[in-house]
């Protein structure tokens, strides 16, 4: 049934659809919900995206301020030195003796030359060079100081007499007397005691053999590879070693202020025995400071000579040991030959720049670009032939990234044997600052 005109046109909309063509335009309070709500969306629209802007502004200018008062990074310090510098070789000829071993040394160079062909032979009392390294290793003693004092047993005065009945060097004793420490090593080094060998030894070690084990042990650790001990005085002909080896303890006994002071004297005064005289030949000739002899019939005639000499300008130790010698003045003639040894070794000693001033040590990075850093100093040292120098630049703890030109960067250490030089590395111009950009990312 058709509805009436009027009814059927007057019907609402239901929701979700869209009003006739021809209906009315809704009541004015609908209208503007409507165009309230309207507005609100289209302010959303607009205030989003502006929220959104400010909040990527405050977070930049929040990573921006914290970037920025971050420190700058320290400065990458980096060597570019060249580690050695080798001086060029050469045959060098010495007069070794023509019998026995010969050997010298250059400790300032770190020079060793031995005759070659060495075989361990018996060394006598040149032994005692090494119970002296132990018992100052052991019992340090300041220059000019007493030292502990040692009492002397009946153990010990027996030593004292198998020594005087079997001729062998010796120093009275007698029981409960007390001797220093320091007139122990003077009547070791200086008279060549035997019983004072074995004093010293039993004082160190509880026992002679538990000191002998001592004195292999650092033989080997010196490498003193062709030494071997069996006793602490050199009595023993199975005490064996080469004059090259001997060097090796004889160059750290003559660092020892102690040492190079004791055989340096002609006598050595003691408590019991009185004053007694040196066995070293040649003491106070030509540079002579001493070192130490020794003798026996299956050693024969052997010396240490330690010699100190002027080249260019600079006091300088020569060393030379010698074994092996006969005849009536066997001791001499050794002492002979060492003098011989380091006269032709000191005519061989020249000087060398090791290390020239202007050169490029390390670079610094700073600011995505570097700096060079350069030696303030040249360095000339004592070289041998073939002698080898060995250079280590070491950075500065803190090099600041604002550094200027002429800030010390880090410094360069220069050494050959016991020669030893520090020279500064200094920037050659300031370190650039760092960009905004840099400073940000």
């Amino acid at each position: 049934m058709v509805a009436p005109f009027g009814v059927d046109s007057l019907r609402e909309a239901t929701p979700g659809e869209s009003p006739s063509p021809d209906a009315p335009p809704p009541s004015g309070r609908r209208a503007r919900r409507r165009a309230a709500k309207s507005r609100r969306r289209r302010r959303w629209r607009v205030v989003v995206p502006v929220v959104i802007v400010v909040l990527l502004l405050l977070g930049a200018g929040a990573f921006a301020g914290v970037r920025l008062s971050e420190p700058a990074p320290a400065p990458a310090v980096t060597s570019v030195l060249s580690r050695s510098v080798d001086v060029p070789s050469a045959v060098v000829p010495l007069p070794f003796p023509a019998t026995g071993q010969g050997a010298v040394s250059i400790p300032s160079i770190g020079v060793e030359e031995a005759s070659g062909g060495e075989t361990p032979v018996p060394v006598a009392s040149l032994t005692k060079l090494m119970t002296a390294y132990i018992i100052l290793h052991d019992h340090p003693l300041a220059l000019n100081q007493p030292g502990p004092t040692v009492t002397a047993t009946e153990t010990d005065v027996q030593d004292f007499d198998t020594d005087a009945v079997s001729d062998d060097s010796n120093a009275q004793v007698t029981v409960g007397e007390q001797i220093t420490e320091q007139q122990l090593l003077g009547g070791l080094l200086i008279h060549s005691a035997d019983n004072y060998a074995d004093l010293l030894a039993r004082w160190d070690a509880g026992s002679i053999p538990a000191f002998v084990a001592k004195m292999n042990a650092t033989a080997a650790a010196l490498g003193m590879k062709q030494t071997h001990f069996a006793d602490d005085s050199g009595i023993s002909t199975q005490s064996v070693s080469t004059a090259g080896d001997i060097l090796k303890v004889a160059a750290p006994d003559m660092a020892n202020p102690v040492v190079a002071a004791t055989v340096d004297n002609n006598s050595v005064t003691l408590p019991v025995a009185g004053i007694l005289a040196t066995y070293t030949p040649l003491l106070g000739l030509d540079g002579i400071i001493g070192m130490k002899s020794g003798y026996t019939d299956a050693a024969g005639g052997c010396d240490v000579v330690a010699v100190l000499r002027t080249v260019d300008g600079r006091p300088t130790l020569l060393l030379a040991a010698v074994t092996g010698q006969t005849g009536a003045l066997a001791l001499d003639q050794a002492g002979l030959h060492g003098l011989a040894l380091v006269n032709a070794v000191q005519s061989l000693i020249g000087t060398s720049t090791v290390l020239r001033a202007g050169v490029v040590a390390a670079q610094v990075g700073a600011a995505g670009s570097t700096v060079a850093g350069r030696t303030a100093t040249s360095v000339s040292m004592l070289t041998w032939p073939g002698a080898h120098a060995t250079r280590v630049f070491h950075p500065a703890r803190h090099v600041s990234p604002q550094a200027r030109r002429g800030a010390q960067v880090g410094s360069v250490v220069v050494t050959l044997g016991t020669q030893r030089a520090v020279v500064p590395v200094h920037l050659t111009r300031d370190l650039p600052p760092r960009s905004l950009l840099q400073r940000l990312f």
